[in-house]
């Protein structure tokens, strides 16, 4: 019983885990961390998964079966948008007027950020999944926040190395492709998911 709980709870952590790794959340946090405190960024990341996963685990499953996957279509297409008007606000406004103050500031926007761009996202429909698959909404809900929380730390730890090493302006033409890049293969998943690999789906 005790081997079979360890075996789930491994095998929620390392899909969810992978998945985000490869996640347009997971690029977006390893920039925020590379022009922002990373303690202050990784703290709300890890905060704003906690609140995606209990939402998951919670009420996720049941406003799927009350208003279709019509709504999750829609948010996915949020998403991809929101990471284009991201990627445009970093080109428009100089960065003098963006930057975030030391501390709180900074948590509050990884905070903000990740609530946005995770809800429907694909770790958190893999864990509305693995609560009706394996029936341990604690067991799922742990290893899944456990996952985002780990991927949270990993992304604030490259994006402060990468901040220390690469020129700023390489890095934020790097971080805005990948938004613009994330964001348009969002929209497309969102409009049509047959066009990705099945595991995305």
């Amino acid at each position: 019983m005790a081997g079979g709980v360890v075996v789930e709870f491994a095998f929620v952590f390392a899909v969810i885990g992978g998945l985000e790794l490869l996640d347009r959340t997971n690029f977006a946090l390893i920039g925020l961390a590379a022009k922002n405190p990373p303690r202050s960024v990784w703290a709300g990341a890890a905060c704003a998964f906690l609140v995606t996963t209990a939402l998951a685990v919670v009420i996720g499953a049941a406003l799927v079966a009350a208003f279709g996957t019509k709504n999750v279509t829609f948010l996915r297409l949020g998403g991809g948008v929101v990471l284009l008007a991201y990627a445009a606000y970093l080109v428009l406004i100089p960065e003098s007027e963006r930057r975030p103050p030391e501390g709180r500031s900074a948590f509050a926007t990884a905070f903000v950020l990740i609530l946005l761009l995770e809800i429907a996202d694909t770790t958190m429909i893999y864990t509305i999944l693995f609560v009706a698959i394996i029936g341990n909404a604690l067991l799922v809900g742990v290893a899944a926040a456990a996952a985002l929380v780990a991927v949270a730390a990993s992304a604030a730890l490259i994006g402060s190395r990468l901040g220390a090493r690469v020129e700023p302006k390489l890095l934020e033409r790097l971080v805005i492709g990948i938004l613009v890049l994330a964001g348009i293969l969002t929209i497309l998943y969102a409009l049509d998911p047959g066009l990705f690999p099945p595991v995305l789906g």
